[in-house]
């Protein structure tokens, strides 16, 4: 009870002490405010194009229905390591988009339920992942980073690793 109504008062907390500490330095804050807002909205309106092509690009994988053919292919490789393919659309687009790994999820709940193997490992997954692609291209674009260099790598990996350990963790505890 202690802690709700701490956490209650925690962000005016943390505004009031910036516009005290703005104020003894003298830091003009309504105006840096404003500028500050003015760079976002910039950024936002730069990152627009690459959000929307990104968009565009995982409909046409997702309504196509490529993505379901393609993990059909390689069912049997997968039922070997025991990891079902129906969730293979998500662990393949959840890098990319956090929205369309959701309503993946989503599919998943309504088609085997939210208690089936399929939706906890399904939600595991969306919750232990961040959108590694999505993150790299549009902060990295927005900031004008050309070399990404080992992010990529070590995203996709983890986003592997999630795939796998997902898996195992919803086989042992369920």
């Amino acid at each position: 009870m202690m802690f709700t109504k701490l956490s209650n008062y925690f962000i005016p907390i943390i505004v009031f002490t910036i516009i005290v500490v703005a104020f003894r330095k003298k830091v003009k804050i309504f105006d840096e405010f404003i500028e500050g807002a003015e760079e976002g909205l910039k950024m936002a309106i730069g990152i627009f194009p690459y959000l929307i092509a990104m968009i565009f690009g995982i409909n046409i994988l997702l309504k196509s229905g490529i993505l379901d053919q393609v993990f059909l292919l390689f069912r049997s490789f997968f039922d070997l390591i025991q990891i079902p393919v129906e969730i293979l659309p998500m662990a393949f687009i959840r890098p990319i988009s956090g929205n369309a790994s959701f309503a993946v999820m989503i599919d998943i709940f309504k088609n085997y339920g939210v208690d089936s193997y399929l939706g906890r490992i399904a939600a595991v997954m969306q919750g232990a992942t961040d959108t590694t692609i999505y993150v790299i291209s549009l902060y990295f674009g927005s900031i004008g980073i050309q070399n990404i260099r080992y992010a990529l790598k070590a995203g996709l990996f983890a986003d592997f690793v999630t795939l796998i350990i997902s898996v195992l963790l919803i086989t042992i505890f369920f």
